[in-house]
């Protein structure tokens, strides 16, 4: 059984995740820790609550995603799970921030690609890869079946869906991986975005005007 705690780190009040299970080992989900201050909330909730972190993985690598993968990676001795087609994106990290007028680092740690309907393993739960390109030309969600629950990245939003007006972005891919991927899931399924409030799956199809398009 998964606890999961959520953080709103940096200028993008980007959602970082962190679940746990009763061992106290760790995953951590998009740190987008960019302060020290925020940095240390991060590691001080994990010292509080005698937590080992496993796991890194990366929904997408745009920045405000990112920002906290060295801190993690380093102080943690974690490698980030990407998937193959964020590459890009984590290489030019550097430059897509000074194009918002913020600097960061580039990424120094190590990658491991994950693909497309793979399980992740950790502890007795279990995750399923879904490559839900659109957003970013990598983006995946990460699907807990077993307590119905989705870590969406920049997907599907409350009453919205991820912008695709950016470089690697793609209206259609996005349209597709919604309907693809996302459409056969139950509709207790409970998503956590990358930006503001959880969601249910359910919930989103009645009422999120985006997906009430896609769905007519």
């Amino acid at each position: 059984m998964l606890t999961i705690h959520t953080f709103c780190f940096n200028a993008f009040q980007e959602n970082t995740y962190v679940l746990f299970n009763e061992q106290k080992e760790a995953i951590i989900v998009d740190p987008g820790c960019y302060l020290k201050q925020e940095q240390e909330t991060l590691s001080n909730f994990i010292k509080d609550n005698g937590l080992t972190p496993k796991v890194l993985l990366n929904t997408h690598c745009h920045l405000d995603h990112v920002f906290g993968n060295n801190y993690v990676c380093e102080l943690y001795g974690l490698t980030a799970l990407i998937h193959p087609n964020e590459q890009i994106i984590l290489d030019h990290l550097p430059e897509a921030a000074a194009r918002w007028g913020v600097a960061t680092d580039a990424f120094r740690g190590t990658v491991k690609y994950i693909h497309h309907n793979e399980i992740i393993e950790f502890g007795n739960d279990s995750f399923k890869v879904l490559a839900t390109p659109g957003h970013s030309p990598g983006s995946v969600c990460f699907y807990n079946e077993a307590q119905a629950f989705l870590i969406g990245g920049d997907l599907i939003f409350m009453d919205g869906v991820g912008r695709t007006d950016l470089p690697g972005s793609k209206p259609q891919d996005l349209i597709q991986s919604i309907i693809t991927q996302i459409l056969p899931l139950p509709e207790a399924v409970v998503i956590y975005s990358g930006h503001g409030e959880s969601t249910t799956w359910g919930r989103e199809k009645a009422k999120n005007p985006y997906i009430k398009h896609l769905l007519k």
